[in-house]
């Protein structure tokens, strides 16, 4: 990392509520893990008493059988951040931009920041049209995270391509693409994928997530990884979660029908974007006559979502403000949960 860049950066604001008495719509974690995590975490602190072995032979396999690559392919981090992150200091120079899609993630544009380069921010769904030559690392994030569209696969393949003619790297997000029945672009020559395995099945203070490369990236990155990046009992749980296919294709089924079932509901309210992922992206509008205010101040619409964040935390619900993403000002994102929360939710929303 560049060390001016380190005095000069900020924190990024995510969701998530550490009050285990908050129903909590603003992290998106699904509310379910698959069977046997508490054993097998178990069974993994008396192995925590020597250290991991620093290959995760049995990590690795089961990522790689979870995304469809090699075996040796598979960089493991602690968590999809980490593997971000590693991405972006293997591949960017201080000075040098990188393309980041906006809005979107906010740690993109932070960890390129970090390295002393700069983010060129593009309309997320204008990303992949982009002519990559002057960029020394093109990021994509599918499903995008707040507007839950996942990038058409032919168009990430013919950007892939592009971006391999211009010898430009491709970072690809697929933080929420397991919740899809879509294919990962693992494997790709050119592209870096990053996968987070704790938002899928349910254990985001587990921290487990891999990248995966080829070629000379996949070098750069494994030589650089940390040892013993990956703890003993999120390399455990990790490669038990990956191996559960049932739960999986038990939780895209469910997740997509409660997502259609909240979209029908809450569009009564809000504008509510397209989404494949497990989060609703919504947009207020403001009251006409507050628009009125000599031009201080935020929009109307900042107000509705001040209110509204309000009222849903005095009913216990937390929801995520949508404006801390770059080009949003009056929007909420809401994550899809089971059936009873999402209820519960609609109930809180309709007495506002």
């Amino acid at each position: 990392m560049d060390p001016d860049a380190i005095r000069t950066a900020d924190r990024v604001p995510h969701g998530g509520s550490t009050d285990p008495s908050v129903l909590d719509f603003s992290a998106n974690v699904n509310p379910r893990v698959p069977e046997g995590v508490d054993e097998v975490y178990a069974a993994s602190l008396e192995e925590s008493r020597r250290y991991p072995d620093d290959e995760y032979p049995d990590y690795r396999e089961a990522a790689a059988g979870y995304v469809g690559c090699r075996v040796r392919d598979v960089i493991p981090a602690p968590g999809g951040l980490a593997a971000i992150r590693l991405a972006i200091e293997s591949t960017v120079e201080a000075g040098d931009t990188v393309a980041v899609p906006f809005p979107s993630f906010g740690e993109y544009a932070r960890e390129v920041r970090l390295q002393g380069a700069d983010p060129h921010f593009v309309p997320h769904d204008e990303i992949t049209e982009i002519d990559p030559a002057d960029h020394a690392l093109a990021i994509v994030c599918t499903p995008n995270n707040p507007t839950g569209e996942a990038v058409e696969p032919d168009a990430l393949e013919a950007f892939a391509e592009r971006c391999r003619d211009r010898d430009t790297p491709v970072l690809v997000d697929e933080a929420f693409l397991g919740f899809t029945d879509r294919r990962s672009m693992a494997g790709r020559e050119g592209v870096i994928v990053a996968r987070s395995l704790t938002k899928l099945f349910g254990l985001p203070g587990l921290r487990a997530g891999f990248a995966v490369a080829t070629g000379e990236y996949r070098d750069a990155l494994e030589t650089a990884r940390r040892a013993w990046n990956l703890g003993t009992p999120a390399a455990a749980v990790g490669a038990h979660c990956m191996r559960q296919d049932e739960f999986v294709r038990e939780t895209r089924e469910r997740v997509r029908s409660e997502r259609e079932r909240l979209r029908a509901e809450l569009e009564d309210r809000f504008t509510v974007f397209p989404s494949d992922a497990p989060y609703l992206l919504c947009e207020l509008e403001g009251e006409e006559e507050a628009a009125d205010s000599g031009g201080a101040g935020q929009s109307p619409a900042g107000d509705a979502v001040d209110a509204l964040l309000e009222h849903a935390q005095d009913h216990g619900i937390a929801l995520r403000d949508a404006r801390t993403f770059r080009g949003l000002d009056g929007h909420v994102r809401i994550a899809v949960k089971d059936r009873e929360a999402n209820d519960r939710l609609l109930e809180v929303l309709g007495d506002e």
